[in-house]
């Protein structure tokens, strides 16, 4: 069984009458780094809110279907039972500092406090976690003096040393420069790599190619495309539902028309890919 599951999950927010979300069936293996893609109110961040449980148990509305975490059913689960399982990573790193802790360190354990965990297994746990996602450094910093990207890092850090079996992140790196989304995707990866599942909506597509392990498009509250990067981000369906594509993919597609790209060689969806392409090589899909 896998460790997401959504079966006909269709969703309405309170007060209106089109489904954010429509007949979405979904499953998710452990340890896999999952990307949804989409223009604005595709449905990306209501997916992510689903998953985490903040649909139904705070936002409300209709939900109909199923959603299976873990082996628990969401609608029978209350949501201080389902964040155990699932952790939930905002947009704006900002929000999710407490305010209340003057170094980085005890923000980090904030989480762990309130669960009332020994202080030698959370110091541990802190320090573990402090270690896979690089910021080590910071433990004696305040959380205000940091970047957005050294922000976002330690939000990541606050729901990792929770050790939930799910990550689900609302679009992480929006408010972060190319080095920060950078350093930020290399920590998701790290994470990836250690186990956790990743579920992520993402607006970057070149970072999406290069470090998902298979992607989702939506549109209008429904998966139109999953399986690869290569499959997904090379999609003729993705333009069509003004979704955009990678800068790379972008070029082969012109360079393609003008003869200067071949026929039977993929599109490429990384960098690493496109050079590959224009120089004549083969890529792995």
């Amino acid at each position: 069984m896998a460790l997401v599951e959504l079966s006909s999950v269709t969703y309405t927010y309170p007060t209106t009458d089109k489904p954010a979300l429509k007949d979405i069936n979904l499953k998710v293996e452990q340890g896999e780094f999952l990307a949804i893609v989409g223009s604005n109110e595709a449905g990306k961040s209501t997916l992510c809110y689903t998953i985490s449980g903040f649909i139904p148990h705070f936002f409300h509305g209709d939900l109909v279907g199923e959603v299976q975490v873990a082996g628990l059913n969401l609608e029978e689960s209350k949501l201080n039972e389902w964040v155990l399982n699932v952790g939930l990573v905002f947009q704006n790193p900002f929000n999710q500092i407490s305010g209340s802790k003057f170094t980085v360190f005890e923000e980090i354990a904030f989480g762990l406090e309130n669960l009332g965990v020994k202080r030698s297994e959370m110091i541990e746990r802190v320090e573990r976690a402090m270690e896979l996602t690089g910021i080590s450094d910071l433990a004696d910093r305040s959380p205000y003096s940091l970047s957005g990207g050294q922000q976002q890092k330690v939000a990541l850090t606050s729901i990792l040393v929770m050790e939930p079996q799910v990550f689900v992140l609302d679009e992480p790196t929006s408010q972060l420069d190319p080095i920060g989304a950078r350093e930020v995707f290399e920590v998701i990866k790290e994470m990836s790599r250690a186990g956790i599942t990743v579920i992520m909506a993402e607006h970057k597509i070149e970072w999406v190619a290069e470090f998902a392990d298979r992607v989702i498009a939506m549109h209008d509250g429904q998966i139109i495309i999953e399986g690869s990067p290569q499959e997904v981000l090379t999609s003729p369906l993705l333009p069509e539902h003004g979704i955009g594509t990678s800068r790379y993919t972008q070029a082969a597609k012109q360079a393609r028309t003008e003869g200067l790209f071949s026929e039977t060689t993929p599109l490429p969806v990384t960098l690493d890919q496109a050079v590959a392409g224009f120089s004549g090589g083969n890529h792995e899909d």
